[in-house]
């Protein structure tokens, strides 16, 4: 088992698109296409500390029914805000509050790694650190670690055993985010559970955010990073979001 980190902060400049009410209610994306009226694409900035790449536009795709995120070297570090490497970051312009929150995606095998699918608001929407995740690191895609971050303090990271391989296909990711609670969720089946025993609980309205990045800095929890020489590619067919 990797040794676990505290390091998935969001930290984007004040150009990216503005924060707003939980007014955001229950919606399924097929993710045909960019709905720009739900989403906008991180670009021309990186997220600093750990993560080792700069988020490209471009590297977010849709076609044939799945959104596709590369990570590769394309006009790094020019046009990489000064990281060796390019990938990308997708996030709802809505917050939105206590409900299930789901995604069916493919993850990247590849030690160094994170694919993820999280929730997350902070300062730069005004509002303390608030964030629940699924992510899937690349050196053992068969195991998902959970965590959840509530005014900037973590600490609260589970390691699940999925008992299949997240890198070899399509598989449901779902979090259930009520007061008193966070479940989650693989492909219907609760796996992990909080109840604010191990410190309180997220209460802000939050993004739901993707992303796929290579870390720095940080190899005893995710391995270190080698670049294959060709571009990693994370797969998202849907998601979900049910309001409560």
């Amino acid at each position: 088992m990797a040794t676990l980190a505290v390091f998935t902060a969001v930290v984007s400049p004040s150009a990216s698109a503005p924060a707003q009410a939980a007014a955001g209610s229950g919606f399924l994306d097929h993710l045909n296409g960019f709905d720009t009226r739900r989403w906008h694409k991180a670009n021309g900035w990186s997220n600093g500390g750990v993560f080792n790449a700069g988020w490209r536009a471009d590297h977010i795709r849709h076609s044939g029914g799945v959104m596709a995120i590369n990570l590769d070297t394309a006009t790094c570090p020019s046009g990489c805000s000064a990281k060796p490497y390019a990938s990308g970051e997708y996030r709802t312009n809505a917050h939105y509050s206590y409900g299930r929150f789901e995604v069916r995606m493919k993850a990247v095998k590849r030690p160094g790694t994170v694919t993820s699918f999280f929730t997350y608001t902070g300062p730069s929407d005004g509002q303390p650190w608030d964030e629940i995740d699924v992510e899937i690191l690349g050196r053992n895609t068969t195991q998902m670690q959970t965590n959840y971050y509530t005014d900037g303090v973590g600490g609260h990271e589970s390691v699940i055993d999925l008992g299949f391989d997240a890198s070899t296909g399509f598989h449901n990711y779902a979090i259930e985010w009520r007061e008193s609670t966070i479940k989650w969720f693989v492909d219907g089946r609760l796996v992990h559970q909080e109840d604010g025993s191990r410190g309180p609980l997220p209460s802000h309205p939050q993004r739901i955010m993707v992303n796929l990045w290579p870390g720095i800095g940080v190899d005893e929890w995710l391995g270190p990073f080698t670049y294959p020489g060709r571009a990693l590619t994370a797969r998202y067919e849907w998601i979900r979001y049910t309001q409560y």
